[in-house]
């Protein structure tokens, strides 16, 4: 894994970067877009383990706001991932070399994958893994994002989420929770990007995720005219990437080496 603190420019802000395994002029690339609390460093090991178990190249940055890169003024808009999608993630992908390859995206992340892939013609992701994603609000996610906000505010939620987020973790914090808390983004939808997808998706829902059912997948497989591949986790939780390494590195393995 690279330095922590090597960097890109990318829409203007300066984000943290960190890589494994080949670089991109000589092996495709999986890109990883994290999580609504995540960063480049929060993957901790996945990407090294994820390069050696597919022989590509594996990008981790940090979005505007997280982790080591600039911060992003708040309040977040709730378009906040549509905006991503739609002005950063293609100039991320120039800036980093990205020749061909898949999106891997977690929860936000996830969100963010979905909507470029059916917003965005680029003929350079030839499909993405989507990892407890959200196209649309859950009763049960807002409850899980108000504990979160107490936990981050009368528990020992923000130093552990300072460690990694430094001086970025209140604008991380509140970027993320004010958004999904916001009245306005209970009517957050983006299942028409869905209809639109024309790459192979990757689903994966743990079963016990306090941010998501089931119905995010299936959505997902009703509405792809693309191929989706759904994997129902059963036990785990909202981070299959960790809670189920083995098999989520096994399945991203499998459906990388049939599209690359």
């Amino acid at each position: 894994m690279t330095d922590p603190t090597t960097s890109i420019t990318a829409a203007g802000r300066r984000l943290e970067l960190r890589w494994a395994g080949p670089p991109p002029e000589q092996a495709p690339t999986l890109v990883l877009l994290h999580e609504g609390l995540g960063s480049a460093g929060l993957w901790r090991d996945f990407p090294d383990k994820l390069a050696h178990a597919t022989g590509f190249g594996v990008c981790a940055y940090s979005r505007a706001g997280y982790g080591g890169s600039d911060p992003e003024p708040l309040p977040w808009p709730i378009t906040y991932m549509e905006d991503h999608a739609s002005h950063a993630l293609g100039p991320v992908l120039d800036a980093i070399g990205f020749r061909r390859g898949l999106l891997v995206g977690h929860s936000d992340g996830a969100s963010i994958a979905a909507l470029y892939a059916g917003t965005v013609s680029d003929p350079r992701v030839r499909g993405a893994v989507l990892m407890a994603p959200h196209f649309f609000i859950e009763d049960l996610c807002i409850l899980a994002i108000r504990e979160a906000k107490r936990a981050y505010e009368s528990g020992d939620l923000r130093p552990r989420l300072e460690r990694h987020h430094g001086a970025n973790v209140d604008n991380a914090f509140y970027g993320w929770n004010a958004s999904w808390l916001n009245p306005d983004f209970h009517h957050w939808d983006i299942t028409d990007a869905l209809h639109h997808i024309r790459v192979p998706l990757l689903v994966l829902q743990g079963l016990a995720d306090p941010y998501g059912t089931r119905a995010q997948a299936d959505t997902a497989a009703e509405l792809c005219p693309a191929p989706v591949t759904c994997r129902l986790l059963a036990g785990i939780g909202h981070t299959p990437w960790r809670e189920a390494e083995s098999e989520t590195l096994a399945a991203i393995a499998t459906f990388a080496a049939r599209l690359l």
